[in-house]
């Protein structure tokens, strides 16, 4: 897909020409850019054979279009399924953990701490088979339960030996379970599951939170067989918890870093390169101005191109946006189209002129756009 995306890349460049190619030049409309009816019959009799119409969508920035593109502001959610999953949790003892025992006014039968022992040293540690030993009742099977049923299963052994025991179960020290946070975080490892529930937010916190590289856009979390996305972004600005969910013993939270995060500036710009998005997004208008604007007196306004990745079963290769900022106030319009990330930003240096004729003067500008094009593909492999 990325080779398919390239060369209607190529294709785009292609389109935009230069002032000096010999020959016509198809007529530009500053009305209608690549819409204009004279340019568009040229333009399909020219290129019938490459059929690029078919493969790429062509559509004109403008004030219709943003208001069909933009997105509807996300409203805080209360997640009812996450304060559910929070009342119900309840801690699993597993092998590992060390409970602390006691069983009121029998103080035989607690180990002492002593000033130097602290809880977990003086705790009843959880053997490999799920057990512990205690005093009178032998070996207890308490992997796989709650405290609740621990306290009632010794409760009712001991009760052979003693009359009506009081007995308190908790838990010294959790080591039976985690969670492991990997990625573009400040701490990667693993987060200890305890009798407090665990969110995903709050793992990613317990590792010291996003780091610079973090693409809080693209957070899985991966359960078994089950792999599922999660944009931190909405959560954070947005306050929609349903980004947000009850984590279970060996989930894997990873946060990608934000390499990929990118988009390209090439053509008539003054520092044509990629450049990355910010946690926030970027706008067309940021992305001109982060390469330093346009040549005004080569670049040709009407002729700024964006080149987008259409969906995999759109049937399409590309979508292709072109602005006409001939006038001023259409960079209105560029601040605010958002950019996605890959997408890559063209600025053509003359009006649009036939691409069969300027095929030579436009190789550089194809060998940089390949070059960076197997450069990522190396890069992601």
């Amino acid at each position: 897909m990325k080779t398919k995306l390239t060369a209607v890349a190529l294709a785009t460049l292609m389109l935009g020409g230069c002032a000096f190619a010999p020959g016509g030049h198809i007529p530009d409309n500053s009305s209608g850019g690549l819409f204009s009816d004279d340019s568009r019959n040229a333009y399909e009799q020219e290129f019938s054979e490459a059929e690029l119409m078919k493969l790429v969508d062509v559509y004109q920035i403008s004030p219709m279009l943003l208001a069909e593109m933009q997105t509807p502001a996300s409203k805080p959610q209360v997640n009812t399924a996450l304060e559910e999953a929070r009342n119900n949790y309840d801690y699993t003892v597993g092998r590992g953990d060390v409970l602390t025992i006691t069983v009121w006014n029998h103080p035989e039968l607690t180990i002492p701490a002593g000033s130097m022992r602290s809880a977990t040293e003086a705790g009843n540690w959880v053997h490999n088979d799920g057990t512990i030993f205690y005093p009178y009742i032998g070996k207890v099977q308490v992997a796989g339960k709650r405290v609740t049923q621990i306290r009632e299963e010794i409760t009712k052994r001991l009760a052979k030996y003693i009359e009506s025991p009081q007995v308190d179960v908790t838990i010294a020290a959790f080591r039976s379970q985690r969670v492991y946070v990997t990625g573009a975080v400040q701490q990667p490892g693993t987060v200890p599951v305890t009798n407090v529930p665990m969110t995903l937010i709050e793992a990613v916190n317990a590792a010291g939170g996003l780091n610079e590289a973090a693409n809080w856009n693209q957070v899985t979390l991966t359960r078994g067989d089950e792999v599922r996305n999660f944009n931190l972004r909405e959560l954070y600005q947005s306050g929609n918890t349903a980004q947000n969910l009850l984590l279970k013993p060996n989930d894997v939270v990873h946060v990608a870093r934000n390499d990929d995060n990118k988009v390209f500036v090439l053509g008539e710009v003054r520092q044509p390169k990629s450049y990355m998005m910010g946690q926030s997004g970027m706008s067309l208008a940021e992305a001109l101005a982060d390469a330093g604007g346009f040549f005004e007196g080569t670049a040709d306004a009407s002729g700024i191109f964006v080149i987008r990745q259409a969906e995999a079963d759109s049937g399409k290769v590309a979508q292709v946006y072109q602005l006409n900022a001939d006038n001023a106030v259409a960079l209105v319009m560029a601040e605010q189209f958002e950019l996605q990330q890959r997408d890559i930003v063209y600025v053509t240096a003359a009006p649009i002129a036939r691409w069969n004729r300027v095929i030579n003067q436009l190789l550089p500008s194809i060998t940089g756009i390949y070059s960076i094009g197997r450069f990522a593909d190396d890069i992601e492999n």
